[in-house]
């Protein structure tokens, strides 16, 4: 019965080890990081469509401002020559004017909290999307390097001391760019 159960074990592990060769790791990253990249673009551009309809809105509330002020001389104008009906339509409007002015004010906030949220998450998509690309290089590198041993001494170059060692390079460059600057 024990000899059952290895021999199983042992053909489920290479037929794994097929399945995983099938499978082509690395094609599946590059999907992922191709969808990545779409998902960012497609929040990039809502972004900049909320910055567009931030600034109308902003337009607009600076119009009804505007108008607001308008009525304002024209009341004063009316109620010094006594003309109360006058001044009744002129405050009725400027009633509208303030609703519409609140309105535009409420979806300024909802647009530039919108903004704020998608500019956050953007961030976190690059970040994400950054971290992928590394670990599909990392990948493709390993595959290229497949007939390559990665030695220096006689003792195999870890996955961890390559990123350190990238961290440092990026590190020290960026070092030298600020100190050039």
């Amino acid at each position: 019965m024990a000899l059952v159960n290895r021999l199983t074990r042992l053909f489920q592990a290479d037929f794994h080890a097929v399945l995983d060769r099938i499978e082509e790791p690395d094609l599946q990253l590059r999907q992922a990081v191709r969808e990545m990249q779409f998902a960012l673009e497609q929040d990039r551009q809502r972004c900049h469509l909320l910055g567009h309809e931030s600034g109308e809105l902003a337009r607009q509330a600076s119009n009804t401002r505007a108008a607001l002020d308008a009525f304002d001389e024209e009341l004063d104008l009316c109620l010094a020559a006594n003309k109360e009906d006058l001044a009744r339509d002129l405050v009725r409007r400027k009633l509208v004017a303030q609703r519409q002015l609140e309105a535009i004010e409420r979806q300024t906030e909802q647009v530039d909290a919108q903004i704020k949220i998608l500019e956050q998450r953007t961030e976190e998509q690059q970040q994400q999307l950054e971290s992928m690309k590394q670990k599909l290089d990392l990948l493709v590198n390993r595959e290229d390097m497949a007939g390559e041993p990665l030695v220096h001494g006689g003792e195999p170059i870890r996955g961890e001391e390559i990123e350190i060692a990238l961290l440092r390079e990026k590190q020290r460059r960026a070092k030298r760019k600020q100190a050039s600057s």
